[in-house]
Formats: structure tokens, sequence, C-alpha cells
């Protein structure tokens, strides 16, 4: 049976912890000093310590401090005391999790349900580090290069504890790709991974989705519907472009973090929830903060430990593993080998993707379709010339307003902007100056710009709710 240590200093609120655990098949011991635990650990090494923090010799993440005496225990501090100060330490220091007196008990059942020896994960990480440069992926992630190589490291950090984590990136550059190998990599994998695009279901409907509803809650609610927090009870839930959830779900979202508990849509009863939350969006947080689309108490809640993707012009040296990562499952799948030239590759690094890997990979199967035998050659590749950008991000002017220019003959349309402009002026600039460009056509305009046509829609309603014209029929 997995053994655990309990280290309480109240002797009632030790008798109830010792009660719940053993009831959950474990062999359980207790200690009510830091010199009475370490005692404990050396007797018997506990699978999983459920530690107080204010304990009469000291603070009980001192025992954190010797990472050999808890190298093979997981760490969960329990405490009336915490804080998101100190909770956020203890992770640091290793502890797994952090559980708030009186225990949930369903909140302990699921910490007890997913106990790994930190050694053990950390066995894992190191062998996917050591395996890197020969196999060119970390988990579902692919690339080597510096930047790839510190997001890796991030991800070790933070994939065995349960803190929030919260990723930012352009459109493409692989958001749930992290989120995933975050989840692979926590105590969490054999519970349900589920992403959630915010964006992408209709503001009437989103809070049902996310939290369930009632039958007979509203119009259509024919039978009790299950939202993401029940379906992924155990397991991480992904929520991304957070800043497109309408402001009045991201107050009921905060408070469910806050307590763990949720209410399903025409529900009276709250129910608890165990659930761990990546948060993902293209925007820049603060200024989405700034502009009314994300609440700045649910960003510092979401914001514990961030992870800021680079676009893939930023790491081009990890495009012909990518292209060639794409090509070879796009091969075994269709059944038909085939492989890049060296002017194909070339003209790959070159490109600037705007839209990312998402775009690369879309480019990659375009190429393999229009391949007339094994070799993929850079005839329907795409240029910097078919995005209408000039070395792909156009030119900067220090005394011009934000514009589009008319083209001279043979010139590649660009966009010029004054220095000092903010990120949101620069991509509004570029994505009415492009749609102009491609005669308002948004499907046209959205692959251009490498972002979701869904994505395109929400700007373009921004815009026009601020006064920015079009100026020009929209096609579809």
């Amino acid at each position: 049976m997995p053994h655990a240590l309990v280290v309480d200093d109240d002797p009632d609120s030790a008798a109830s912890l010792r009660a719940l655990i053993a009831g959950e098949q474990f062999t359980v011991s207790v200690a009510h000093t830091l010199r009475d635990a370490r005692r404990q650990i050396s007797l018997q090494q506990p699978d999983i310590i459920l530690l107080d923090l204010r304990l009469p010799d000291g603070n009980g993440m001192d025992l954190l401090a010797d990472p050999k005496l808890v190298a093979n225990s997981e760490v969960v501090l329990c405490t009336g005391h915490a804080n998101l100060e100190t909770s956020i330490q203890a992770l640091r220091l290793g502890a797994a999790d952090y559980l708030i007196k009186p225990v949930n008990l369903t909140q302990l059942q699921g910490v007890l349900s997913r106990i790994m020896k930190p050694a053990a994960l950390q066995a894992e990480v190191e062998d996917l580090t050591a395996n890197l440069a020969q196999s060119g992926h970390f988990g579902h992630l692919w690339g080597r290069s510096a930047p790839m190589q510190r997001i890796y490291q991030q991800i070790s950090r933070v994939a065995g504890t349960s803190v929030s984590v919260f990723i930012t990136g352009e459109s493409g550059t692989g958001k749930e790709v992290v989120a995933q190998t975050v989840h692979d990599l926590s105590r969490r994998r054999k519970r349900p991974f589920l992403g959630v695009n915010c964006g992408a279901i209709s503001p009437n409907l989103i809070e049902s989705e996310i939290f369930g509803h009632e039958k007979g809650s509203f119009t259509g609610a024919e039978r009790q519907h299950q939202g993401f927090f029940e379906r992924a009870s155990g397991g991480t839930l992904f929520l991304d472009e957070i800043t497109e959830m309408p402001l009045e779900l991201q107050v009921k979202l905060l408070r469910v973090l806050e307590t763990g508990r949720f209410m399903r849509v025409g529900s009276t009863t709250s129910q608890e929830t165990d659930v761990r939350i990546i948060a993902a969006t293209n925007r820049q947080p603060y200024q989405a903060v700034s502009t009314g689309k994300l609440r700045e108490d649910l960003l510092y809640r979401l914001n514990i430990f961030p992870i800021d993707l680079p676009p893939l012009r930023d790491r081009a040296a990890d495009i012909p593993l990518l292209a060639n990562h794409f090509l070879a499952g796009i091969s075994e799948k269709e059944g038909t080998v085939r492989r890049f030239t060296p002017a194909a590759l070339a003209a790959l690094v070159e490109y600037p993707w705007p839209g990312n890997v998402r775009e690369l990979r879309n480019a990659v199967q375009r190429a393999y379709v229009m391949a007339q035998d094994e070799f993929v050659d850079e005839a329907w590749l795409p240029t910097v010339q078919s995005v209408g950008l000039a070395s792909g991000w156009g030119s900067i002017d220090s005394a011009a307003p934000a514009r589009a220019r008319a083209p001279e003959p043979d010139a590649v349309p660009s966009i010029t902007l004054p220095i000092g402009s903010s990120v949101a002026e620069a991509e509004r600039a570029l994505m009415l100056a492009t749609l102009r460009h491609f005669n308002h056509h948004k499907e046209r305009t959205a692959a251009a710009l490498g972002i979701s046509l869904k994505t395109l829609y929400n700007r373009l309603k921004e815009y026009a709710a601020e006064g920015t014209a079009t100026d020009g029929p929209v096609r579809e």
C-alpha cells in the first residue's frame, strides 16, 4: 500500500487527515514537528507528505530545503494560512500542490490519485532533454533553436506542479501544443485534456458550455448538460483565446479559480472542481486589460507562470526540421514518400511565415499535393511577394502616419508605420491594408495574415465599434 506522512501540529486536524487518507487505502504516519517529520521520513520514505505551513520548530517549507530528504516523496502543502505568494514559493521549492484547510475530500482524493514520485518526473524530463539533439522534439514540440530550448526549460519546471499557466504568442505559434505537452508531463496525464476556443463559441452559449446547465434552465435545454469543468475533472482545461471570453463570464471564472467551486446554469447548488487551468491569448495581455478585453484581476490569477512563444521568424533555424517533420507525417498518411529539394528548403527559410507554424504546416501539405514526383520543389511554396509584404513585415517611416501606399509598377504592396506606433495600431493598419489589397475578400485576407477567419471577424468587429472603416464591401 502507498504510504503517507501528515505533518501538522494540530492534533484534531492531523487525526482528521489521517482518517481521510486511510480511507483511500493508504498507510499513514503523523508528525507534529519538523524534527519528528525528518525522523519519520528516515524510518519510512512516504509516497506523499501533507505538510502544514506553521509548525512549532519552524516553517513547513524548511522541509523542502533538503531536496534529498523529499526527492522520492510528493509534497503537498496543506495549511489554513496559505496565500498566493506562499503557495507559489512552495511550488517553486518543489511542492506538487497545495490544499486549504479544512481539506476538501474531493480535492484530496484527486491529489492522492495523482501521486508520482518527483524523481520519476525529473527522469522523464531529463530523458526528453537528452534526446533532443537527436530526435529534434520535446514532447509534442519540434525545434532545437535557443528560443525553443528556453520554452522546454519552462515546461520542465512547471509541468510537475499544479499552478496555472498563461501562454502568449502570435496565432499559429503552437500554444495548444505547449498546453498539451505540459499536461502530458504532469501528474494529471491520465485524466482528460480539454481545449476550448473561447472565441469560437457563441457568447450566448459559452457559459453553458464551460459550466454546464440544468434541464429547463433556458429555452432548448431539454436535458442536463455537463460543462467543460466537469468533463475535465482531474485533468487540464485549456482556455484558448481567453480575451474573447465575455467579461461577465470572466468574473465567474475568477470565482471558480479562487474557490474551487462552480454552478451549472440554472442550478442553485455549487459543485467542487479539480482541474488545472492553462489559458492562452494571441494578444498582449496588459494591452488586453487596458482595452477592456481582459479583467486585470483575472490576468493576475492566471498569469502565475507565463510562457511566451516565439514567432517562427525568430527561430528560422527550426524551419527545415519542422517542414521535414510535417512532410514525413503527410507521406506516411498518404502512402507516398516525398522529399524537399535543397532549393525548396532554402525558400522555406527565406519566407517570413506571418502565420507561423500553422501556415508552414498548411504550405507543406499543399506543396505535397502539387508535387509531380518524389521531390517537392519551390514551385508551389509561398513567397514574400505572395503575402503582399515587403521583407515580410513592411517598411518603417519615422514621419509618415500608418497608411497603405500606392504600389509602384511591379512593386510589392507595403505599409509604413511611424516609430512609436503601438502593437495594436500596427496590427490594425496591417489587417485593414491587407483586407483592401485582397479586395475585401475575408478568407484570402485571413490566409495571407496567417490567422483564423474567426479572429479576423473579431478584429473587424472591434474596428467597426471603434469607428475604423474598412472602406468597401466585404466578400466571403
